[in-house]
């Protein structure tokens, strides 16, 4: 009896959009479970899957939480790559 855990952050994909929907999440569930019966034979009424949406203030990346790791590689980003006043 495969028991697989799935975390995906609470985000949006756009401005307007804070989670994941209840289509996708079910679209995820049926593509897990159709891939361990593809890859391990495991029948589908015997797979159980769980989402967990984790918020983004609990968790981190490269020692920062992860909303400050990426303000801080978009400005390196603009610090990198901004253009120069002198073109000649």
């Amino acid at each position: 009896m495969p028991f697989v855990t799935v975390q995906i952050t609470r985000e949006g994909t756009a401005a307007t959009r804070q989670s994941v929907t209840r289509d996708e999440k079910a679209a995820i569930i049926k593509g897990v479970s159709q891939l361990l019966l593809d890859v391990l034979n495991k029948p589908l009424d015997s797979t159980y899957v769980v989402i967990e949406e984790v918020e983004p203030d609990n968790w981190g990346w490269g020692g920062l939480p992860v909303m400050q790791y990426r303000r801080q590689k978009q400005e390196d980003h603009l610090h990198t790559f901004q253009p120069s006043g002198d073109r000649s």
